[in-house]
């Protein structure tokens, strides 16, 4: 299982939106593999295939408040949200930057499995949150656009500094 490549901002893979997973077979499941230790190679909770410069509705998840195994979402969407809740976040694709930032504390999450299989899960906490974390990377958007104006633009100066000082 190859460890794949994090794109990171601002790379523009990251705010395209991404397309449904067609047929569940081989390739998506060995993709969910490979994304898992990527994601794990990298001590990260969750990754989205934008993420890993593959344009398709995957996320992998690792909740840590449980010791299950890591949980894969195919073309995952969000039924229902409820409450409110502000935790700072941090991301793969923008290494070095934290922000606190709201979401809603639980969610009832649809989606597919590897196996191709319908899954309706409601939850909550940390996990609500890195699901509702990758779920945005899906539709093109970093966590630091979720983030006040004067917030972002120190983010954006942050960041071409860490940019220029990698090249």
């Amino acid at each position: 299982m190859p460890i794949l490549s994090i794109k990171t901002y601002p790379d523009k893979l990251l705010r395209q939106k991404a397309r449904l997973v067609g047929k569940i077979g081989r390739e998506v499941r060995n993709l969910a593999s490979d994304m898992i230790e990527t994601m794990r190679s990298a001590d990260g909770v969750g990754l989205a295939g934008p993420q890993v410069g593959i344009g398709k509705r995957i996320i992998v998840v690792q909740d840590i408040e449980d010791d299950g195994p890591a949980a894969v979402f195919i073309n995952p969407k969000i039924l229902r949200k409820k409450g409110s809740s502000r935790i700072c976040e941090g991301c793969l694709s923008v290494p070095g930057v934290t922000a606190d930032i709201v979401r809603p504390e639980s969610i009832v999450l649809e989606a597919l499995d590897v196996d191709g299989k319908k899954l309706k899960i409601e939850t909550g906490g940390l996990l609500a949150r890195i699901v509702q974390h990758e779920i945005d990377h899906l539709d093109g958007v970093l966590f630091i656009d979720r983030v006040g104006f004067l917030r972002r633009k120190k983010i954006m100066k942050q960041v071409s500094k860490n940019v220029c000082m990698e090249l």
